[in-house]
């Protein structure tokens, strides 16, 4: 799903001006910062960018004011020019006292933003006033309030745009998912930019004891609760948990901008397990592994590979996996830790490089 940033004009982008009439190109000045922090914003972060601001200085649709089009047209000429586009400028030209329904912090020029496409509870309205930040609230989003004072609304309350860009880069990758069949009943948490803390609670021990491996080891935080048919097997718990968990970190990866997407390997004790990953956004698992147990602890054998195979389709992920050793508590031990610390490689920011990492330029 796609975030946006929804950003206000005058005050935000532009100074609004004592007679907060920008009629003249005199008049049209940039806020300290704004520009360059866009830019980095656009090249290194997943948001697009949407312009919405109530401007009645820009005349009604009956009665347009062209004398303050020149300052607007130069502003979006400039951002331009220096690689900052908005996918959508909504401006609402209607006077206060008409009450129009698009007017902020009404909703209903933004009707097209609410849907499956767009996830808005990850998504910012940034503006300067107080509509802005009930616009926010309508719409569902979070808020950056332009104002050198706090508002308990706002998750950010700052006149300085080095801090916003700061603020939306440290911004922590997390999905949490829901998912609920007649065989099992899962709630799942994740944050990609943790430190390997969480809570694991399948039903089954020995997948418990791997998956609190997998966390560590990945340096991923991971809340997870399964309630499972036990009572028939294991099978469907250590399935749905698999395709919850990839399904999790797909969204969670975003667009992958600026990712490494690779990783690989690890010994435990006389067990030797090797691993690649590429979040590709392409499915598939190499298996090099066999067991000679049944079971492993309250674990069957067999479901090590299924795991990662349901895990792999659902994170749209190659994986390569090989082990070899005489334990098979530690040959699966070495597998989870493994897969956790070529994962935790391959989802690592690149600082130096925030671009996707493809030629095809999408991942």
């Amino acid at each position: 799903m796609k975030k946006v940033l929804f950003i206000d004009r005058d005050g935000t982008i532009i100074v609004d001006p004592p007679d907060e009439q920008v009629d003249s190109l005199e008049k049209m000045e940039f806020l300290p910062g704004v520009i360059v922090n866009l830019h980095k914003i656009v090249d290194e972060l997943d948001f697009e960018l949407v312009m919405v601001t109530n401007q009645d200085g820009l005349g009604t649709d009956s009665f347009p004011e062209e004398r303050f089009w020149p300052a607007h047209n130069k502003m979006l000429k400039t951002l331009e020019n220096e690689g900052i586009h908005f996918k959508d400028i909504l401006i609402d030209r209607s006077f206060p006292e008409e009450g129009a329904a698009t007017r902020k912090p009404g909703t209903s020029m933004l009707n097209k933003y609410i849907s499956e496409d767009y996830d808005l509870k990850n998504s910012y309205v940034i503006g300067d006033r107080l509509t802005d930040i009930e616009l926010a609230k309508n719409l569902g989003t979070r808020a950056i309030f332009i104002h050198d004072k706090q508002n308990a609304d706002a998750d950010l309350c700052t006149k300085d745009w080095n801090e916003i860009y700061q603020f939306l880069r440290s911004l922590n990758r997390v999905e949490e998912i829901k998912r609920k069949t007649k065989e099992t009943d899962i709630e799942l948490q994740l944050n990609l930019d943790g430190r390997g803390k969480g809570s694991i609670d399948t039903g089954v021990g020995f997948f418990n004891h791997m998956l609190e491996l997998f966390t560590k080891h990945s340096q991923c935080d991971i809340r997870l609760v399964v309630k499972g048919d036990l009572h028939v097997d294991e099978h469907h718990a250590i399935e749905d948990t698999a395709i919850v968990l990839g399904e999790a970190f797909y969204k969670a990866l975003g667009n992958k901008k600026g990712i490494e997407r690779y990783g690989f390997l690890l010994p435990m004790d006389e067990s030797v397990a090797e691993v690649a990953v590429d979040f590709s956004g392409r499915s598939e698992l190499i298996w090099k592994a066999e067991f000679q147990r049944e079971k492993i602890g309250d674990f069957p054998a067999e479901m090590i590979y299924h795991f990662f195979k349901s895990f792999s389709d659902s994170a749209k992920c190659n994986l390569y996996i090989k082990v070899e050793g005489k334990n098979e508590h530690h040959k699966c031990e070495a597998i989870f830790k493994a897969v956790a610390r070529a994962i935790r490689m391959a989802i690592a920011k690149n600082l130096q490089n925030p671009q996707i990492p493809s030629t095809k330029g999408v991942l």
